[in-house]
């Protein structure tokens, strides 16, 4: 595997990261309700999924759950029941309970898991790795099993970086909304309208 394969494979894995998916939108709702250390924190919790998903590209697993229909229904539905449950926890919270002052009360451990929930219980990631990977791996030099995983690190590594971009300017965006009393009170309407539309999304995805 070549630097022009790598560079070109890192092209693409921005361009990809950067289009809207469930992943930046859930730190972009985690980030504009809690703050951008709330945003990166699920943020890490999202990228330890990636590496169950690479992992599970590597050694084939994900080929399996693709080939079985009742594996790939169970996985989607229930991430698509716990982004549910998120908006409705969302839709249920005080407007006290998304002050981004109380950075203190924020419990990282939790969103931590939120993070990595949210995207284990996402079988389109693990299908996304099986299908992008091997475009990029050079079969003529062995050692296959190798370049893929270099390749899902590295996408690995640009999406920690634009996860935490996110959440920083999401912030700005929070306290923004927060200066405007009207909008300010509907924060955990939007958050929890982000992840309904999430969760939605992926319950209605197909392979």
């Amino acid at each position: 595997m070549d630097l022009v394969t790598v560079f070109s494979f890192l092209g693409v894995a921005l361009l990809l990261t950067l289009m809207p998916g469930p992943d930046n939108l859930f730190v972009l709702a985690q980030s504009i309700s809690k703050g951008k250390k709330a945003g990166i924190v699920t943020a890490f919790g999202l990228c330890s999924g990636l590496i169950v998903h690479i992992t599970a590209a590597t050694l084939g697993i994900s080929a399996v759950i693709y080939q079985s229909a009742l594996a790939f229904a169970i996985v989607k539905y229930l991430g698509a029941a716990y982004l549910l449950f998120l908006a409705w926890k969302s839709f249920r919270e005080k407007e006290s309970d998304l002050t981004i002052n109380n950075m203190s009360s924020l419990n990282l451990k939790s969103l931590y898991k939120k993070g990595i929930l949210m995207n284990v219980l996402n079988p389109k990631v693990s299908l996304f790795f099986l299908a992008l990977l091997p475009q990029f791996v050079d079969h003529s030099t062995g050692k296959v099993t190798l370049q893929m995983l270099i390749l899902g690190i590295i996408f690995l590594l640009q999406a920690i970086l634009i996860f935490i971009i996110i959440s920083v300017f999401s912030e700005k965006v929070g306290c923004f909304l927060r200066k405007n009393s009207s909008i300010s009170n509907k924060i955990n309407m939007i958050q929890g309208s982000l992840f309904g539309l999430i969760g939605l999304k992926i319950a209605f995805s197909e392979k």
